[in-house]
């Protein structure tokens, strides 16, 4: 297995750099973004991107905030090299861009990952945190996985699936009000069918007044009215992952 590193700074233009902790590496047939702490750690969170890809700053900005909390933290490229959406893009193609690359369609890839933090990483706890596309993927491998400890679906649900409900692993999911992607009705229906099915700890919050993609934002991009919000949220997701993994 090929483990070349090289160090991949994220320079957004104003000084502030995102990505810039870690290194990319190659994990058999994906690259992934990995940083790792100082002191040696048995835990490991697998980052999951959003539709715009595995080096959004935004997204490594989150990878490098949550491997400073202790542990080692990756982000695999999920399209495995395949374009990632970009906003300049026609929302009429979106359904056919999204053909290829599935959020439940990612065993192989998460199987590599895996094997990675364990063989090579040595950790033994091993939790996942996605946001929007990675929302759903989250959802999904705590569907799948039960040695994963634990999940944090941002903004994303599985909604193709029968068994959607059956969570083998806890698993904390985190909702906008205003978004216009999940409406929340479906939050509403996913946690009644939870409480109903669900034989594992889950939690969900739905935050007011926000929008898709607040948990996410970079420091410079946030609003003082939301910024309370956003940090509460991060908060959370860390409390869960520090109960679980």
């Amino acid at each position: 297995m090929a483990n070349e590193a090289r160090p991949c700074p994220c320079d957004i233009g104003d000084k502030i750099e995102y990505g810039s902790l870690g290194e990319e590496v190659q994990i058999e047939h994906i690259k992934a973004y990995v940083v790792k702490p100082k002191a040696p750690t048995e835990k490991a969170l697998i980052i999951i991107h959003d539709i715009f890809g595995w080096q959004l700053p935004n997204t490594r900005y989150m990878v490098d905030m949550l491997a400073s909390h202790g542990c080692i933290a990756v982000c695999p490229d999920f399209f495995i090299g395949k374009e990632p959406w970009s906003p300049s893009n026609d929302w009429a193609g979106f359904q056919q861009w999204l053909e290829d690359k599935k959020p439940t369609n990612i065993n192989k890839e998460v199987d590599a990952v895996l094997k990675y933090l364990k063989g090579q990483c040595g950790v033994s706890r091993i939790g996942v945190v996605g946001f929007c596309w990675g929302g759903v993927a989250t959802h999904y491998i705590s569907l799948q996985y039960p040695e994963i400890k634990a999940g944090v679906s941002v903004y994303g649900i599985v909604r193709e699936k029968e068994d959607r409900y059956d969570l083998k692993s806890p698993t904390f999911f985190i909702f906008a009000e205003n978004d216009f992607v999940i409406p929340l009705d479906q939050v509403t229906a996913l946690e009644e069918k939870l409480k109903e099915k669900c034989t594992v700890d889950f939690q969900m919050k739905i935050f007011p007044n926000q929008t898709h993609g607040f948990v996410h934002r970079k420091r410079e991009d946030i609003n003082e009215p939301d910024r309370r919000y956003i940090q509460e949220a991060r908060q959370d997701m860390i409390n869960w992952l520090n109960k679980y993994v």
